[in-house]
């Protein structure tokens, strides 16, 4: 038998899961790419699908938020994501082509959203431009991304349920996370995290601080971000904490971005 022919290296001979690889080889800290600037998640559900009376004030309170702050703006899919994952349900759709699908409405929405903050230097941009953010951020232009990662086919496949498990709450994390951001703030309709459906039961509990692992513990019925979200917070390098606010109320993404607890926040630990 031919010796096998192995390249030099620091993990010469290695299989990259033998367990004992982390211990052998100290991890290096990564670079944060922007480190400045700070990613801001408008649902699609929870802003964009509201037309005008929601989405004119809070693309005005944004655009002139990026004059002071570094700002990557990314959208949600909305209404019309659940509309397309129904009718591909019923279809017996593979949940890659779920994933597909439902990509291009979060697209959309980007093309929108970057259209009406314009007159702001908004420009859409595509993932892989995400590398060119610094030289883009230093001309002034304020960036617009959609929001579903681009697993595509790809997507964890699921025995139990069809629905894509990373959406655009995941993605608007992971685009945080390798770019090493300031911040991870989730625009929604409510005020926050709460322990019940505040729409089911107007007494329902508002979650202000909370781990992730707390929260995995409590197993609630229904969430205001993506599970998916909680269980990558864990593991993350650079995003220890993910901010929940009510983007249709005036001030709260300054105050988020400054460090105020304005709903809620999941951290993680």
């Amino acid at each position: 038998m031919k010796k096998r022919f192995e390249l030099s290296s620091g993990l010469q001979g290695e299989t990259l899961v033998r367990k004992g690889l982390k211990r052998k080889r100290p991890v290096s800290e990564q670079i944060r790419i922007a480190p400045d600037i700070n990613v801001i998640k408008i649902g699609g559900h929870g802003a964009i699908d509201y037309g005008r009376d929601v989405m004119y004030p809070l693309c005005d309170e944004i655009g002139t938020l990026s004059k002071k702050h570094k700002l990557l703006v990314v959208t949600g899919g909305g209404g019309r994501v659940r509309h397309i994952m129904d009718i591909g349900m019923d279809l017996g759709m593979p949940t890659g082509v779920l994933a597909e699908l439902s990509a291009k409405i979060s697209e959309q929405n980007a093309i929108m959203v970057s259209i009406l903050l314009s007159k702001y230097n908004g420009s859409r941009i595509h993932t892989g431009d995400l590398l060119e953010l610094p030289m883009l951020l230093k001309l002034g232009i304020l960036p617009v991304i959609h929001g579903t990662p681009p697993y595509g086919l790809y997507e964890h496949p699921s025995r139990s349920d069809a629905i894509p498990p990373h959406r655009t709450d995941t993605g608007a994390f992971l685009i945080a996370e390798v770019l090493g951001a300031k911040s991870c703030i989730i625009g929604k309709n409510v005020d926050g995290l709460y322990a019940e459906d505040p729409r089911k039961n107007p007494d329902a509990e508002l979650i202000r601080d909370i781990t992730a692992k707390e929260l995995i513990k409590m197993d609630l019925e229904d969430l205001v971000l993506e599970p998916m979200v909680i269980k990558l917070l864990e593991d993350a390098a650079h995003i220890r904490e993910v901010r929940i606010i009510n983007c249709h109320k005036r001030g709260n993404i300054e105050k988020a971005i400054n460090g105020n607890n304005t709903g809620t926040i999941i951290r993680a630990e």
